[in-house]
């Protein structure tokens, strides 16, 4: 009888969630409570490290964990960043001028990846958060071009729309998905 091959369909293996040091566990906790709407769903202690469990998923018991203890002194953030998408516009928008709004946050840059709409900023201790919109198209990466989001939702889009347009590999996003598919043995036409 032959074995299964491991891992070929996408339930295989999710992302559940993520955990990582912080300076100032309850500011911290605060900030991703206020900005990007994390509900806390528990925290205590496990031995010298605080933590703080975070969702905005009722089937996920946490999707960040932040946990006391990072070193003041780092020289080198190794997280590159945090990725959250959102389904509209509406919200991009939201987020942006919510974090704007925060003490601490720094660094925004709004961009367009073709493939995507995205923000870019720092939390208020320096990790980079990325919260993004996908586009109906797919062009080659890396792409990162400035994108104005004070411009309407059409202006947004047609801009996204063109930059996606002028690079190679350009294409709908559903027809990069079923290839994609195919390459990852998920479908097997």
């Amino acid at each position: 009888m032959p074995m299964p091959q491991p891992l070929r369909r996408q339930s295989d293996l999710v992302l559940s969630h993520m955990g990582f040091y912080v300076k100032n566990l309850e500011a911290m906790g605060q900030f991703y409570k206020d900005v990007l709407g994390f509900i806390e769903t528990d925290r205590g202690d496990l031995g010298v490290v605080q933590l703080i469990f975070l969702s905005r998923d009722p089937n996920e018991h946490h999707q960040l964990v932040l946990a006391s203890g990072r070193p003041g002194d780092l020289s080198f953030n190794v997280i590159n960043q945090l990725s959250f998408r959102v389904q509209n516009l509406a919200t991009l928008k939201y987020v942006h001028q919510s974090a704007l709004a925060t003490l601490g946050v720094h660094d925004m840059q709004c961009a367009t990846h073709g493939n995507a709409i995205s923000i870019y900023f720092r939390d208020p201790e320096g990790n980079r958060i990325e919260v993004f919109l996908d586009t109906p198209w797919y062009c080659e990466q890396p792409l990162r071009e400035p994108i104005d989001l004070t411009q309407s939702d059409e202006a947004i889009m047609e801009h996204a729309h063109a930059i996606a347009k002028s690079r190679p590999k350009y294409q709908p996003r559903a027809q990069w998905q079923a290839e994609m598919a195919k390459r990852m043995g998920y479908v097997t036409q």
